[in-house]
């Protein structure tokens, strides 16, 4: 996604002093470390050997223009390894051009995403003048022997997994050549991953297909019957479709250029849902009023054609504009009739959480538990994860105490499974990862591994068994 550039004097620096997402969990890291004994609090469980990356907008230098976060800030991945119950840790920035010109000049020489600036070349020579900033920083996907730091509907960056240096943009052999969102889907029961991206002219939604191994299996094909250009961040899979939900958020040119937000909340447009037959058939459409989808927690198709699908529903008085505004919504239940159009939703826990995440081996299946990162308290800070049983309509709640946690992750072990989360202690601003047993998260954390340095808070990552093929090739 790149937003047209044409200002031709630099902003001025962001004041960073109490910025919601530049300050406190959320405040920039600037070092790299590379440290092989973590001090553990607990016992590592013997039976959970593997590495979870993570990845999340961090910005190399002071921001100058505007930051919107999570789209802004340069990529850094953090890699924490577990192995016979020790844990080892490093993080790196992903080294786009923009950052290594940043790095060259000792500051920020970019603005923001919705900032109409680039520098010129007296400042980043001639080949990147005129450029936008590259933001890798979204999410961390291993796939066909890749990993991969995600942008936000742009081309990934190849990392090394060994020592996570940045070996370059990546089209991913032609499936993400018009680009890709941060959130492709693996589908456990093919070995496909399967993905989007929505772009600012035609075609303005098109998907595509790898294989196991890496390679194309559909190239970048159009989503007919979109007509302009929406924000559309995330997916779900099913056996059957790829499922989007066009939400009325408006990428509006004409109004950046006017000095008006580049997105455009349009709550009279209702939702518009697109379910895109994985076997290439005509696209199925239905509809519904409006509001706003980040993070999918899974679909599947039901016997009776039907097809299910959980995720977290916003609804802001203002739209995406008014961000700041606290959550309305929570874990909703769509049931969508791909023969009729019908859409029937069901409210499954109206509590303020986000960063929904499931057993990845379930996706594309019904699946038994949801895991959400929340709020158990009256501010704003997401101290607690929730943990829902769809079935049952059960909620268990792990509270974080003094903590801030972000997105959870299931790690299945060879004998019992778990879930791990990154917090920071809001006391001393020391970060940790929290392992829960996954048969009983409410009783807390059986090990907790400090980080060597405060991780900031958001966004997404991946846990990778230790007999991946990405982390042992000899496993293939």
């Amino acid at each position: 996604m790149t937003a047209p550039q044409t200002a031709s004097t630099a902003p001025p620096p962001v004041n960073m002093v109490g910025h919601a997402h530049l300050s406190g969990v959320f405040a920039p890291q600037r070092t790299e470390v590379d440290v092989d004994e973590l001090t553990v609090v607990g016992e590592l469980p013997a039976d959970l050997n593997g590495t979870y990356f993570r990845n999340g907008p961090n910005p190399r230098f002071d921001p100058i223009g505007r930051y919107v976060y999570p789209l802004d800030g340069d990529g850094m991945v953090h890699r924490l390894r577990i192995d016979n119950g020790r844990a080892g840790y490093s993080n790196r920035f992903v080294r786009t051009p923009m950052v290594l010109a940043e790095e060259k000049a000792g500051r920020a020489l970019w603005g923001g995403i919705t900032d109409t600036y680039s520098p010129g070349p007296d400042l980043v020579g001639p080949e990147l003048a005129g450029s936008s900033r590259q933001l890798p920083d979204i999410n961390v996907v291993a796939h066909g022997g890749r990993l991969l730091a995600m942008a936000e509907s742009d081309l990934p960056y190849r990392l090394d997994p060994a020592d996570l240096a940045t070996l370059g943009r990546t089209d991913c052999d032609g499936a993400m050549a018009l680009g890709s969102t941060a959130h492709p889907k693996i589908d456990p029961a093919t070995g496909e991953l399967v993905l989007f991206t929505y772009r600012l002219q035609a075609p303005f939604l098109a998907w595509s297909v790898l294989g196991p191994d890496g390679s194309t299996r559909r190239a970048p094909t159009a989503i007919e019957g979109v007509d302009e250009p929406v924000m559309v961040h995330d997916m779900a899979l099913t056996a059957r479709y790829i499922v989007l939900f066009l939400c009325p958020l408006v990428f509006d040119i004409p109004g950046m250029l006017r000095g008006a937000s580049l997105l455009d909340w349009r709550p009279a447009r209702g939702t518009r849902i697109a379910l895109i037959p994985r076997d290439g058939a005509a696209v199925r459409w239905a509809e519904t009023d409006a509001f706003w989808v980040w993070h999918f927690a899974n679909a599947y198709d039901e016997a009776d054609g039907t097809v299910v699908v959980d995720y977290v529903q916003w609804a802001y008085p203002g739209g995406l504009a008014d961000v700041d505004t606290p959550q309305r919504g929570g874990l909703v239940r769509a049931v969508l009739d791909p023969r009729t159009g019908d859409v029937d939703r069901t409210e499954l826990a109206m509590r303020p959480v986000e960063f929904p995440r499931i057993d990845d081996r379930d996706l594309t299946a019904p699946h038994t538990t949801i895991a959400t990162a929340g709020i158990s308290g009256t501010d704003r800070t997401r101290d607690a994860l929730m943990f829902l049983d769809p079935r049952r309509g059960t909620e268990i709640w792990w509270k974080a105490g003094p903590f801030a946690v972000g997105e959870p992750v299931f790690m299945p072990g060879e004998q019992h499974a778990y879930w791990g989360t990154l917090g920071t202690d809001l006391r001393d601003m020391t970060s940790w990862f929290h392992i829960l047993a996954a048969q009983d998260p409410a009783a807390g954390p059986v090990a907790s591994i400090r980080m060597p340095i405060r991780v900031p808070a958001g966004l997404h990552g991946s846990w990778l068994p230790s007999d991946s093929d990405l982390l042992d090739p000899g496993a293939r």
